[in-house]
């Protein structure tokens, strides 16, 4: 991609923006930035991070995009934004940075991993399974860098395990990763998307372009993804952790199996799997199934998964007071989330959820909570709505806490030996923090000085 007579608006000054704006410096015919902030408060970003090269736009859609030809968009930008739509009508290409990566490195080796839920398990792991097979891997996307900082400093031969969300596919024309999986797909940012249908086909952009010299790993168990089947171009490798599958990924006799390519073999038995709940041998299978189609040997697999501990805010125990556990699970922004973090604990369970409304139902949530459910403790944008739903299923002790600090002390005075306290608020965290992370660290922070 020539790059050298565009002007190009990079959207936002997150990591996307940042790892956009270092790798374009000087390669462009103008490089600016626009961000929903007072010209002094960019100033000071840009000064802070070093990026004082771009230069500032704002004013009136029209003024900003001026001799503009291409817009770099971060994930975290609404796709409604009003200078989305005016570009949209002035014929301006808006691409998410895993487009742009995939136009300027066009020949480097691409794993992408995308789905409603079990995203970042997946390509953590992938990441650790492709490193201990001797592959120059490096982790990107949604999840560690920016790509496009990663590929700019990346030889041919290097390996990219790339978190992708429907916010970055939307925005893609030609990426085409060599092979993918789709771990799930239930509503979620719907908000955003505007319909279930749309955000599928954003997802579905994954293996758009792919050929039959790709490969596309798919939940077998996921009613939307069974109906692909026949329907897809790459070679398609399935999944299953409720029945034995001619060919794919299955358990059977107490091991994970893959039998692909009329080949069977034993890849790991659950005993060694380290991680709770089906849903993370869901999040081993897919890996191993993107592993096994380039060519990773089954005993590299094995001793990864074995060895692999999972993720940082994902059902992750923080410490034991009293005898009650106490869980990180910030990960869980949707409800469908939520609700894999339930059925990996046993009861009874104290809940805290809540926080920014994406337009999701919270019924199916609140039923599986229903019977293991000690107590219901809501926070944030969310907390009434949840509660009236709560309240209408027959759930009856539901409490109200002003921020996370009222909740984990309320869930700590509630609490008895036995009890596992859950934070996992099927939500997400914008209207309290800045990103799930931020929330899952102040959890974290709040338990341990309980500990002290």
């Amino acid at each position: 991609m020539d790059l050298k007579g565009m002007k190009i608006l990079i959207m936002g000054l997150g990591v996307t923006g940042e790892s956009a704006a270092r790798t374009l410096k000087g390669k462009t015919a103008g490089l600016f930035v626009f961000e929903d902030k007072p010209r002094e408060a960019i100033n000071k970003d840009l000064s802070d991070k070093d990026l004082k090269f771009l230069e500032i736009r704002n004013g009136k859609p029209g003024e900003i995009l001026e001799q503009i030809d291409l817009i770099i968009k971060s994930p975290g930008i609404n796709p409604h934004h009003e200078l989305l739509v005016e570009a949209n009508k002035k014929g301006i290409p808006v691409y998410s940075d895993i487009e742009l990566a995939s136009r300027i490195y066009p020949s480097r080796t691409i794993i992408a991993v995308t789905g409603t839920n079990g995203k970042t398990t997946t390509t953590i792991l992938a990441g650790e399974v492709f490193s201990n097979a001797g592959f120059r891997t490096k982790v990107a996307g949604n999840v560690g860098v920016g790509i496009l900082q990663a590929m700019e400093n990346s030889e041919e031969g290097d390996v990219f395990i790339v978190e992708a969300s429907s916010f970055q596919l939307e925005n893609t024309e030609n990426f085409k990763p060599k092979a993918a999986v789709i771990t799930n797909i239930t509503p979620d940012h719907l908000d955003w998307h505007r319909s279930l249908e749309k955000y599928i086909k954003a997802k579905y952009k994954v293996f758009a372009n792919q050929n039959t010299e790709d490969y596309l790993v798919l939940n077998y168990e996921d009613p939307v993804l069974r109906s692909l089947e026949g329907n897809i171009v790459p070679k398609s490798i399935w999944f299953s952790s409720k029945r034995i599958l001619d060919s794919g990924i299955f358990i059977e006799d107490g091991w994970i199996k893959a039998r692909i390519w009329d080949v069977e073999k034993n890849i790991i038995p659950l005993s060694e799997v380290g991680i709770p709940g089906i849903h993370n041998v869901e999040n081993i299978m897919a890996v191993i199934g993107l592993s096994l189609c380039i060519g990773v040997d089954a005993s590299i697999i094995r001793k990864a998964v074995k060895d692999f501990k999972g993720v940082s805010h994902r059902i992750e125990l923080i410490g034991t007071i009293n005898g009650v556990r106490y869980y990180n699970d910030s990960k869980g922004t949707n409800p469908d989330s939520s609700i894999k973090a339930l059925n990996a604990l046993d009861a009874p369970v104290i809940l805290i959820a809540g926080g920014y409304d994406k337009g999701s139902d919270f019924e199916e949530l609140l039923k599986v909570f229903s019977p293991k459910g000690k107590a219901l403790i809501l926070i944030g944008a969310t907390s009434k709505k949840i509660g009236a739903m709560a309240n209408s299923i027959g759930i009856d002790h539901i409490e109200y806490a002003e921020d996370m600090k009222a909740a984990v002390s309320m869930a700590h005075q509630l609490s008895e030996e036995g009890d596992n306290v859950l934070l996992s608020p099927a939500c997400a965290s914008w209207d309290m923090y800045k990103n799930y992370e931020e929330r899952g660290d102040h959890f974290r922070e709040l338990v341990r000085e309980l500990m002290e």
